[in-house]
């Protein structure tokens, strides 16, 4: 029986943390991801970004905008590589109809929270996201700093 291989961080790639934090999120979905073969590898070092990224949809297709996969040295000898370029979000007919009718009609925006693998695939969660407002965004940042105190109290309490 072969064991399998834990990788280090877990099956997540990379994290948009900055979108919990500007946008409140709605529905989120499960998209695949078409790729080429330099960028899995850099994946698979780690090498992404979702800062500033978003789904844009085109032809009644869906298309992750604004990711950054920086190559590498080692995988891109013979292949110009384009670090940001539109990468097609593989999704089924009855998701996409959703996302563009709350899109659309509803005054929803499209947001890349992760890239992580899963069963040897690379996926991409996303959501349906509307922007806070300045004092939403104080509002969380209150809650979070009381339950954190909270879980401070709690663990002087019981050690």
């Amino acid at each position: 029986m072969a064991k399998t291989k834990k990788t280090p961080g877990g099956n997540t790639i990379c994290l948009n943390k900055r979108a919990k934090h500007e946008y409140t999120i709605d529905t989120k979905f499960e998209a695949g991801l078409s790729l080429t073969g330099w960028e899995v590898k850099s994946l698979r070092e780690g090498r992404a970004q979702l800062v500033d990224s978003y789904v844009v949809f085109k032809n009644g297709e869906a298309w992750l905008v604004g990711a950054h996969f920086t190559p590498l040295i080692t995988a891109c000898t013979h292949v110009v590589a384009d670090p940001r370029r539109d990468r097609k979000l593989l999704l089924n007919r009855n998701e996409l109809n959703k996302l563009i009718g709350a899109v659309e009609a509803k005054g929803y925006t499209c947001v890349a929270l992760a890239l992580y693998w899963k069963n040897g695939r690379v996926k991409c969660e996303i959501a349906l996201v509307k922007g806070k407002k300045l004092h939403d965004k104080r509002a969380a940042e209150k809650e979070k700093d009381a339950n954190r105190e909270k879980q401070r109290a709690m663990a002087v309490h019981n050690a």
